[in-house]
């Protein structure tokens, strides 16, 4: 059997070793996605480079999860009072979303001054554009700062936490597993609303949300047992019953999984896009984070990374400890790399995305380690 949760509880979260692995990772799939957006949004304008992005893009979708079970792994169960961890948890990610929700716009307005030749439109980063982006950051996130909803998201997981600890504490195997099977139920939501006009389904009011959702309510029948909180338990039940495998039997069912969930999600993505074209909120129906295919690609590679049990590494561990940085940071860094990338004749586009993930991880690695230097700015990025 591999480690037990209560011997994570009491390491370093530096020092387990495939933590470490798993934290870089999902880090640099995550820079590795937004490197491919910039060619899944030519759509039929280039098709060429549209699928390039499209069936690249779709095989890192399983980034976001993996930090989450990441989270469960390492907080599972709460150890703390609540206040204690209230403070803890969520003043550590407060304080960074509002450094960051204010410098990156200011980084973008600075950027489309010193480049002036960047892709982006020098329009919409004028001082007059910027200022107001300062301060949106207490409604929600935006472009500049699209890689903060995460923030949100980590922020509302947290305030759930305690309560949930609570029940993974006294609850059996046969617990665990009848919640994890309602989660899985709420993974094919999204489809079911995606196919449900076809089987007459018109939806209340113009309003086309299922099972009890409507305008004046939000919260249907799944609403309290769906999302990322299923990733969370599902990283609890894995640590505390790992399945005892052998690599041949981990690898047969690991593998024809992650390619059934890749196939769904890249495929699945040019089919809306034909579809629907234009459509957003289609399209992104099948990159969902909490969907049946994203969660077929997410078991694998964590169960695969568990079972690595890879010893700690200094150096693994030294990049480990800037992921939550790197993650806040790169979002810019992707931008000047696809422009300065972009100026180099001749290069594939596979190729461009790769050099630009890279690029743009090392960039943001050194852009944290500079600021773990100091005891002021150390706590925007750890």
């Amino acid at each position: 059997m591999s480690e037990r949760l209560p011997d994570l509880k009491t390491a370093s979260r530096e020092r387990i070793g495939w933590i470490d692995l798993l934290r870089v990772l999902a880090c640099f799939l995550v820079v590795f996605s937004h490197c491919c957006d910039p060619f899944v949004a030519v759509f039929d304008s280039d098709r060429p480079t549209f699928l390039y992005g499209c069936f690249s893009g779709s095989l890192v979708r399983c980034c976001v999860p993996l930090f989450v079970m990441m989270t469960g792994v390492l907080l599972l169960p709460v150890r703390t009072d609540t206040a204690v961890f209230y403070r803890k948890r969520i003043g550590r990610i407060l304080l960074a979303l509002i450094f960051w929700s204010v410098a990156l716009p200011l980084l973008y307005l600075l950027y489309t001054r010193i480049a002036p030749e960047t892709s982006l439109d020098a329009g919409n980063y004028t001082w007059e554009a910027t200022l107001p982006k300062l301060w949106n950051f207490i409604f929600n996130f935006t472009y500049e700062t699209t890689p903060l909803w995460y923030l949100y998201m980590l922020a509302g997981l947290y305030l759930v936490m305690p309560v949930l600890s609570a029940w993974l504490e006294r609850a059996s195997r046969r617990d665990l597993r009848i919640l994890l099977g309602i989660w899985g139920i709420t993974l094919l939501l999204p489809y079911v609303k995606l196919l449900a006009p076809l089987a007459g389904y018109a939806g209340n009011y113009g309003n086309m949300g299922l099972y009890g959702i409507c305008d004046w309510n939000e919260f249907g029948t799944f609403h309290y047992v769906s999302g990322f909180a299923g990733y969370l338990v599902l990283a609890h039940y894995l640590v505390k019953f790992p399945p005892a495998w052998s690599w041949r039997r981990t690898l047969g069912v690991c593998i024809p999984l992650f390619a059934v969930g890749y196939l769904v999600t890249a495929f699945g993505y040019v089919l809306l896009q034909k579809l629907f074209p234009g459509n957003y909120a289609y399209l992104e129906i099948v990159w969902y984070f909490a969907g049946i295919n994203v969660f077929m690609m997410t078991l694998p590679v964590f169960l695969v990374v568990q079972k690595l049990a890879s010893r700690p590494r200094a150096w693994l561990a030294r990049i480990a400890g800037a992921t939550f940085g790197i993650y806040l940071c790169h979002f810019v860094f992707v931008q000047a790399g696809y422009d300065l990338i972009g100026r180099i004749p001749g290069l594939p586009v596979p190729v461009r995305i790769v050099l630009n993930a890279c690029a743009a991880f090392a960039v943001s690695y050194g852009a944290v380690w500079l600021m773990q230097r100091s005891r002021i700015t150390r706590r925007l990025v750890e």
